[in-house]
């Protein structure tokens, strides 16, 4: 039985495979998005034992949490985590700008309760950095801190930051998750952020575990992608080519365990100092009773340093 996971000071513990859920309503994300299907997976993750969602404003938008929220109603509130994220909004132009203000967070936060109809977040990120910095970050936090004295979310996150951000961010002690990219073909986050993090009781979240699934093993040389893996860097010819090479490694591992590649990959981030919970996606329930297996494999001194090094 896996243990659970905290997300950092928040005293909220959750089963440490989470569902991210960008493709449930994320019609600005995919093609063809079936709604029913979507509900059906939040539905089939809560009934393998998922505790957590991640959902976020953008995801649609709005609709992703339209939806997580209403399939909610059919379970019990109290046992399951809702993360959800915010910073973007249009300007006078029509144009979507990034915006830290404390203001401004805490009525989106007030629009997110309504949309998912919730009476609190369990976990509410930043989603981006603004990159002018018209607001510092401590300030922005400061505004969450005082969402999270009403009892409107449990506790605060930050997205997509650097170390330095993430340093600022944290000033007053107040941040419990950092959330950013990490998996095996991107590892800057080992570069002093998972060491801040454990230093300081922040619980790191990996977004793209699996690289959009190029980690899962299941992608050939003449795989094809029409959607937002064309944009991603590991999916690019050259590199792609090159990350299949490394993935391929990794199956005569994954048969030593008699499991999948994925499930390797996910049980290796928990080695990690400071990973605590992982957000792969999943569209099946299938997929989903695969990833909740990883958090129960133990893997060897030997192969977390096989693991390492092919991906060094």
């Amino acid at each position: 039985m896996a243990q659970l996971a905290g997300l950092g000071k928040s005293g909220i513990y959750v089963h440490p495979i989470a569902l991210g859920t960008n493709f449930v309503g994320g019609h600005n994300l995919y093609k063809n998005v079936d709604e029913e299907a979507g509900r059906q997976t939040v539905r089939d993750a809560l009934d393998n034992g998922v505790t957590m969602l991640d959902t976020a404003q953008m995801y649609g938008p709005d609709r992703s949490e339209e939806l997580v929220g209403e399939v909610l109603k059919e379970y019990q509130r109290t046992k399951v985590a809702i993360a959800t994220k915010v910073a973007h909004r249009e300007d006078e132009n029509g144009e979507q700008v990034i915006d830290n203000d404390p203001e401004f967070l805490k009525q989106k936060i007030d629009e997110a309760l309504e949309r998912m109809q919730l009476e609190y977040i369990d976990l509410f990120y930043i989603h981006y950095p603004d990159p002018e910095e018209k607001t510092p970050l401590n300030e922005a936090v400061a505004g969450l801190k005082e969402a999270k004295d009403e009892a409107k979310i449990r506790a605060i996150g930050v997205s997509n930051v650097t170390l330095d951000q993430l340093k600022t961010a944290n000033k007053d002690g107040y941040v419990d998750v950092v959330q950013n990219q990490y998996n095996l073909l991107n590892r800057e986050a080992e570069d002093g952020m998972f060491d801040y993090c454990a230093e300081n009781n922040i619980t790191f979240i990996p977004f793209y575990p699996l690289a959009a699934g190029l980690l899962a093993g299941h992608y050939d040389e003449n795989s094809k992608f029409d959607d937002l893996r064309s944009r991603l860097p590991f999916y690019q010819e050259d590199e792609f080519k090159e990350n299949l090479e490394k993935v391929n490694q990794l199956k005569p591992i994954a048969e030593k365990y008699d499991e999948e590649v994925a499930q390797i990959v996910l049980a290796f981030y928990l080695t990690r100092p400071s990973v605590g919970v992982i957000i792969p996606g999943a569209k099946k329930g299938s997929q989903i009773k695969e990833n909740m297996r990883a958090a129960d494999i133990e893997l060897h001194e030997e192969d977390i340093q096989k693991i390492d090094k092919i991906f060094k």
